[in-house]
């Protein structure tokens, strides 16, 4: 093929020739893209269309933010953390990485599989238990945690001056007993559905992908079903997001980043998480009208108290002493709540249901919301007596990905 039938052929696949060449480098250097190749890798490209009914399940992997964030909450929620492998210092692998799974994920949020190659001695490509189940509202969020710049006072990757300005490790809060193991992490991945098994394939996939580059460091799971157009319950019973700001003018004062932050961050947002173990037993003992102190809302409606209808600004003289609405909205600040339920089983210590709430946020100042909202509601809520707060995290999320780039594509240039 001659150079004029390459251009030809770039264009039509939608990808420029800087691209090709930095994808090629990469590949020349001896990294691998993937099992499928460096051909597959440029699959994130774009290719195929898909029909209106395949639409109406579809939500874009590429835009201005990342998905997942203000989509509308699917049913359905998973959690990781990833550590890059101590044998990694070369940057260009982890762009290799990210190359690789910006593909993957290009390809599944539009419900399809990855292609298996023609020898069938090797292993499939896709683990195959979501094919036939569509895209079901599939999307697939990446982020950057502190440790990934900055691991043991070490500049990791020569990538320290760019470290977004809110990210940090977190700090230790009153009436948390944190396990280091299911906490932090290099990178994270959310990953949402309205189907458990496609999301459960997508980061199967996006794991498998990252074998030899980065190691996961843990997973949790949630479920948080909703009638249409309702506010979603949490294991207490109460409404959980009621305040979240849905206008775009308001959500770019809460939740996008701004020019204070590095260009490559702009336009994106910080991941705050919280794994809560709710004290099941214990709650359910309690009478109704304590329940509805302890939050500050009436149980059935979610209306603040002294009000009649759920999202009626709080009024603050009517709130009981230290109730979990009440300090939260005495600090002033403002985050987009995305939280999941979880269950895992039996506590074998105690007995008791293992349960509670994985503590999703998104915010564009962590620093000025997030963190001080949680030393408010650590040292006072009354829900403290319900609840443990046993992992935590905190990550930047950069800007969308657009067409013919990669995640976090613009850090590294």
């Amino acid at each position: 093929m001659d150079k004029e039938e390459l251009g030809t052929s770039e264009q039509k696949k939608g990808y420029s020739r800087r691209e090709m060449l930095k994808m090629t480098a990469l590949a020349g250097g001896g990294i691998a893209l993937g099992a499928s190749g460096l051909g597959t890798a440029l699959e994130l490209l774009g290719k195929d269309h898909p029909g209106d009914a395949e639409k109406q399940s579809m939500v874009p992997f590429f835009g201005n933010h990342q998905a997942g964030i203000t989509t509308t909450h699917q049913s359905y929620g998973y959690l990781a953390a990833f550590d890059i492998d101590p044998s990694i210092h070369d940057v260009a692998k982890i762009m290799a990485l990210f190359i690789s799974w910006t593909r993957l994920a290009a390809t599944l949020t539009q419900g399809k599989g990855e292609a298996n190659g023609s020898n069938k001695e090797l292993p499939p490509n896709d683990t195959n238990e979501a094919r036939d189940l569509g895209a079901a509202n599939l999307t697939i969020t990446f982020g950057l945690g502190h440790s990934f710049f900055i691991k043991n006072g070490t500049d990791r990757f020569g990538l320290a001056a760019k470290i977004p300005k809110q990210l940090t490790p977190m700090p230790r809060i009153a009436h948390e007993t944190l396990d280091p193991g299911i906490s932090n992490g290099d990178l994270c991945v959310q990953v949402c559905a309205d189907v458990q098994q496609v999301a459960f394939h997508a980061l199967r996939n996006l794991i498998k992908e990252a074998l030899v580059t980065a190691n996961i460091r843990w997973m949790e799971s949630g479920f948080l079903n909703t009638a249409k157009g309702k506010t979603p319950r949490n294991l207490f019973g109460f409404k959980d997001g009621t305040a979240n700001v849905t206008d775009p003018e308001e959500q770019k004062k809460v939740i996008w980043t701004a020019n204070n932050e590095p260009a490559w961050m702009r336009n994106g947002t910080y991941l705050g998480y919280r794994k809560i173990k709710m004290m099941i037993e214990t709650w359910d003992r309690d009478a109704y009208s304590d329940q509805e102190n302890v939050f500050g809302r009436k149980k059935d409606s979610g209306a603040a108290f002294g009000r009649m209808h759920e999202h009626e600004p709080v009024i603050i003289s009517k709130q009981p002493a230290n109730s979990h609405v009440g300090l939260a909205h005495r600090t002033g600040q403002r985050i987009y709540r995305r939280a999941y339920s979880y269950t895992n089983g039996i506590q074998s210590t105690t007995g008791n249901l293992d349960a509670g709430l994985l503590f999703i946020s998104y915010q564009n100042k962590p620093q000025e919301s997030f963190i001080p909202m949680l030393r408010v509601l650590g040292k006072s809520d009354a829900l403290n007596e319900y609840t443990d707060h046993v992992a935590t995290g905190l990550f930047a999320i950069p800007s969308g990905i657009r067409k013919n780039e990669y995640f976090a594509q613009h850090l590294f240039e």
